[in-house]
């Protein structure tokens, strides 16, 4: 048996719940005829860099996963640490507290890796990295972007996941080219949709329709917008569109789901779930809405997973454009129930932790799951809500740019970031608040 990682070994393919017999349409392989009798070429099988990290260091990682780049400080002497380890290194204590950090900092060496142990980076070599010192008084190993200048020039590191999920660190020119995406080593780590195959699930909605169209700005190959009904207002809007083609799919139907995952299962790159079911009704919880919020917001993740999930993972490593990313937009109110919407919170927070397991799932074939946690939306289900709410256009470019920056859990607007910094200071605390 070959740990995941081993040079020459394959990714171990557990059962899973989210494997069935579907129908799935794989990426049609080459006529034999074309190629005088030879077999058809072979799927690439995924490889993702080494896993392991110790206890300590997944605190960096945790903090890769937001898009933010922390670092462990003596809470008694100050000193920055790094690597990440278990007491300081200046005075022994063991008083230490992740902090974030700006990243600014100046590249003392760097080298071209051209040719790795391991396999992953064997495959995609060369590779160019160095040594930076942080401003905050560390000295790291990172990689280097293309256009990073030669030792003694200025750059700004910043933390991201690896195809591993596991944290890394990136430097960057001091200042953005507008082509700076297009570097091979960007590239690699982010989810961009540019050039890519995106499904969205529910394109009738005011988040839906902003998500399609965020989605053609910013250069996905083609976009299919899920709609329930062909004679939904959507469909008029996707028309003339040569880019978006609007596709019959209702997440409470499990024929729809398998139809369309045998007709383009085998071809989405990235997955944007934003099927919802919200109804804020009043008094208390009433079975028949939980029931329609549960069928929609966690059963309907369900049979999508059931359904995509599979062949995703089996394009894992597809050349030239690969299966990348599976995003879910979740709610704030997953964490901790918001008696307003109480069965609503429920149905999210079944959906989190499900979408938990897919993460695990997908994490070996490379495959990024976001989970996207916004606020109040500034629609019809939120309008007894006070301001701020977020608009649908602006959640929108949020979940583009995490994508493009490689981000696994997503905080898109203050209400989000304040509520979820409760949550991580004391749960019971926040509770309480809700709950009076």
């Amino acid at each position: 048996m070959c740990r995941r990682g081993d040079p020459g070994g394959s990714v171990i393919m557990r059962a899973s719940p989210f494997h069935r017999s579907a129908s799935v349409k794989q990426p049609a392989p080459q006529d034999a005829g074309s190629r005088a009798g030879d077999a058809p070429d072979p799927t690439p099988q995924p490889t993702v860099p080494p896993l392991a990290r110790s206890r300590i260091g997944l605190g960096f990682t945790a903090a890769a996963a937001e898009g933010r780049l922390a670092m462990q400080v003596c809470q008694e002497c100050g000193t920055v640490q790094y690597p990440a380890r278990e007491i300081c290194t200046a005075c022994l204590s063991e008083a230490l507290e992740w902090r974030e950090q700006a990243g600014a900092g100046t590249i003392l060496a760097s080298t071209v890796v051209r040719r790795p142990y391991e396999l992953y980076f064997r495959e995609r070599a060369p590779w160019r990295t160095g040594l930076v010192r942080l401003d905050c008084g560390v000295t790291v190993v990172a990689f280097l972007h293309g256009a990073c200048p030669e030792p003694q020039g200025r750059v700004r590191v910043r933390a991201q996941l690896d195809r591993a999920g596991q944290g890394i660190l990136v430097a960057l020119p001091e200042k953005d080219d507008p082509d700076m995406a297009d570097d091979a080593l960007l590239r690699e780590l982010s989810n961009t949709p540019k050039g890519r195959r995106v499904l969205v699930t529910d394109a009738a909605t005011p988040l839906g329709a902003a998500m399609v169209a965020e989605l053609v700005s910013a250069g996905a190959a083609h976009v299919w917008a899920g709609v329930a009904s062909e004679k939904d207002g959507a469909v008029e809007s996707f028309a003339g569109s040569g880019s978006v083609t609007a596709v019959p799919l209702d997440v409470t139907k499990p024929d729809t789901v398998d139809a369309l995952a045998g007709r383009i299962g085998g071809e989405v790159d990235i997955l944007i779930n934003t099927a919802e079911y919200h109804d804020t009704g009043s008094g208390l919880p009433d079975p028949a809405r939980a029931a329609a919020e549960m069928e929609t917001n966690y059963f309907g993740l369900l049979r999508l997973s059931q359904a995509f999930a599979p062949a995703m993972r089996a394009r894992g490593a597809d050349t030239p454009v690969n299966a990348v990313a599976w995003v879910n937009v979740l709610s704030v109110f997953a964490l901790s129930n918001y008696p307003a919407h109480g069965t609503f919170s429920a149905s999210k927070a079944a959906a989190l932790s499900l979408a938990q397991t897919l993460r695990a799932e997908m994490r070996p074939a490379g495959l990024r799951v976001v989970n996207v946690f916004p606020g109040p939306l500034d629609d019809l289900p939120n309008q007894l809500e006070l301001p701020p709410k977020i608009a649908p256009g602006k959640l929108a470019k949020s979940i583009v740019s995490a994508l493009e920056k490689g981000i696994e859990d997503l905080y898109p607007d203050p209400i989000a970031r304040e509520w979820y910094a409760r949550w991580r200071s004391d749960p019971k605390v926040l509770e309480r608040e809700l709950t009076g």
